[in-house]
């Protein structure tokens, strides 16, 4: 894949929100040497909460893989703060670690998560790929029905 960062999120019509301040006592990203972790983000979209409730009872497959999308757009404005704007600098998504709001019957947590995994390789290409888990919890803050955090590394 060529071309800047920037320019692929133009060309794949994509925006990314701003990024959202901590709901406690956190902060959104920490640098550690050339990683980068980023906070668990939700599917929030400029402080609008995308997506609520328990996959597998009120919201649909489709629907989760969108907020888990909406997630990963969240997680990019925030490395993307954590860069000086400058998304050239990631060298690649290490891990993705993905939380699913699930009724105890639900197992497709995987294709959920894969709103978020597609997202990365689709805006980083070959170093979009990585390393990842998703699993079902019995709630997540807000109600939200997707929350996924990130680990990447940068020049």
């Amino acid at each position: 894949m060529t071309g800047t960062v920037e320019s692929r999120l133009k060309d794949l019509g994509i925006e990314l929100p701003k990024p959202s301040a901590p709901a406690a006592n956190y902060i959104p990203y920490t640098v550690v040497g050339s990683t980068v972790f980023v906070s668990g983000q939700v599917c929030v979209w400029n402080g609008d909460i995308m997506c609520r409730g328990r996959l597998g009872e009120d919201v649909s497959t489709e629907d989760g893989y969108q907020a888990a999308r909406v997630c990963g757009l969240n997680l990019i404005s925030q490395v993307r703060e954590a860069c000086g704007g400058d998304l050239e600098r990631v060298v690649r998504v290490a891990k993705l670690g993905g939380f699913v709001n699930s009724a105890a019957d639900f197992t497709d947590q995987p294709e959920v998560i894969n709103g978020a995994s597609d997202l990365m390789v689709e805006v980083f290409g070959d170093a979009g790929k990585h390393a990842r888990f998703a699993v079902g919890a019995p709630s997540l803050p807000r109600g939200v029905a997707v929350e996924v955090d990130g680990i990447f590394e940068i020049r």
